[in-house]
């Protein structure tokens, strides 16, 4: 096999549903020049992965699930099996897990066996409604798995990172800010929902104890923690980026994220039976796939997941040099993130809390300012 541009990889590739796995059916084309890896998250994760084979063949892929031992149907039938491509356990709610998965790549990329990844798409995510679940390691699941776990992967897989060009994608949500109209405004109704980070520190959110179930037994309170981990996710792209930027030896690599839009994944599969099914299935496929009949190309807050994945890749790809690091799109258009998520004190402190919450060390992480 011919040698690979580099590698491209996606967390959360597993779709559990029949209905993701029906919205799938048609594939992407991406060419496999670099390699590119992420979790695949339901649906769009799986439209990542079929994207990244087809249009980036010249890359290898590497796509992450929860345990790669269970058959992936729907993930192996979205990839060309003509490209270089492999299926990888990462479990995001452990850490010892993700360093286990970033240790084994690092090691393949130390010796060639695999070329430098080009890009990393943070994609996995979890939200949950009735239940409030908490991490291996002891942490409100919506913040591990959404964030925490993330943060953890990318610093240790940064010395595997392509130096020149290589680039971290957070998937992020318009939820994260609840100054926005709309569903945020109803999520957050009361101000002391409307900050997400108190007193100095991001336990709160990190151990569940903000928005707990117990606070608030409607479906609420788990959109509210999930949008508090998609404001960390927003508040780690320019944080990250900073450190980067004064890395001698980091500076090529750059962060950058994007709110990937509405989407009919499976994403809602732990809500009410109503919310699962009307709002996703029959609302949001009649509005997407009716734009993308009769306006091809176009975007808007409802998107299909091929859509979403597109912009995900072309921004993560930055062929045509136009996304710079630090920015953060709604599709292909930059965006402000909230208000919250721009505060560099904040930033700081979410920063210092995570490295302390993974337990990270001396020598774990190629970022010279990790602390």
């Amino acid at each position: 096999m011919a040698m690979k541009k580099g590698t491209i990889l996606v967390t959360g590739a597993t779709v559990r549903n029949s209905q993701a796995v029906s919205a799938l059916q048609s594939s992407f084309e991406l060419p496999a020049r670099l390699t590119n890896i992420n979790c695949i998250q339901g649906g769009l994760g799986v439209a990542l992965a079929s994207h990244v084979s087809t249009v980036y063949p010249a890359y290898h892929g590497i796509y992450t699930v929860r345990n790669a031992s269970t058959p992936n149907v729907s993930l192996e039938a979205a990839i060309d099996p003509n490209t270089s491509h492999e299926v990888l356990s990462l479990d995001l709610g452990n850490n010892a897990s993700i360093r286990a998965a970033a240790a084994s790549i690092n090691q393949r990329v130390s010796s060639g066996a695999i070329p430098p990844i080009r890009v990393l798409v943070l994609n996995a995510g979890f939200l949950e409604f009735a239940e409030q679940t908490y991490s291996k390691d002891g942490f409100d699941m919506s913040f591990a798995a959404n964030y925490l776990g993330h943060f953890l992967l990318t610093l240790l897989l940064l010395e595997s990172l392509a130096k020149e060009r290589g680039r971290v994608v957070w998937v992020g949500s318009n939820v994260h800010d609840p100054s926005r109209p709309g569903i945020s405004a109803r999520i957050y109704p009361d101000e002391k929902w409307q900050t997400f980070m108190r007193d100095g520190t991001a336990d709160g959110i990190a151990k569940g104890t903000w928005s707990s179930k117990e606070d608030d037994p409607t479906f609420r309170s788990g959109f509210r923690r999930y949008g508090a981990a998609k404001m960390c996710v927003a508040m780690s792209v320019g944080e990250l980026q900073k450190r980067l930027a004064a890395d001698p030896a980091l500076k090529g690599v750059t962060s950058i994220g994007i709110d990937p839009g509405t989407m009919g994944t499976g994403m809602l599969r732990r809500s009410h039976w109503l919310i699962r099914n009307f709002p996703r299935w029959i609302l949001i496929a009649a509005v997407t796939k009716t734009r993308e009949y009769f306006w091809p190309g176009s975007t808007g807050p409802m998107r299909t997941v091929h859509v979403s994945a597109r912009d995900i890749m072309e921004a993560g790809m930055n062929d045509q040099g136009n996304v710079a690091g630090g920015a953060y799109l709604d599709g292909t258009q930059p965006v402000e993130v909230s208000a919250e998520a721009n505060d560099l004190e904040k930033r700081q402190i979410l920063w210092r809390d995570s490295v302390g919450y993974v337990k990270l060390q001396k020598g774990e992480t190629a970022l010279a300012d990790w602390k």
